[in-house]
């Protein structure tokens, strides 16, 4: 996972991008394999949730999502985390900037 995250003026940008295969079901099927796609994101800066989304098996391989949120929270660290079909887990840190 890949993270940038900026606080300017009040409003904090992020940028990340996951590393997934994203299989939808059609691709699992055509392959062979199972399906699995990362089905839920959160961020939080201070145990404070800024960001979260329910996702589906539309999103492309490598997915990569763009987000802001009032506050200015330079210094601080955004912690990001995803869970994907098969109940697997992923969390990545990184200080604001």
């Amino acid at each position: 996972m890949r993270i940038k995250a900026k606080s300017k003026n009040g409003i904090t940008t992020v940028k990340v991008m996951f590393k997934h295969p994203m299989l939808s079901y059609d691709e699992a099927k055509k392959k062979g394999k199972e399906a699995n796609f990362i089905t839920y994101v959160v961020a939080n800066v201070e145990d404070k949730k800024v960001f979260e989304v329910s996702t589906s098996q539309f999103l492309s391989k490598n997915p990569y999502m763009k987000f802001a949120f009032k506050g200015d929270f330079k210094g601080k660290e955004i912690v990001i985390s995803w869970v994907d079909l098969k109940g697997n887990k992923k969390t990545g840190k990184k200080k604001i900037k």
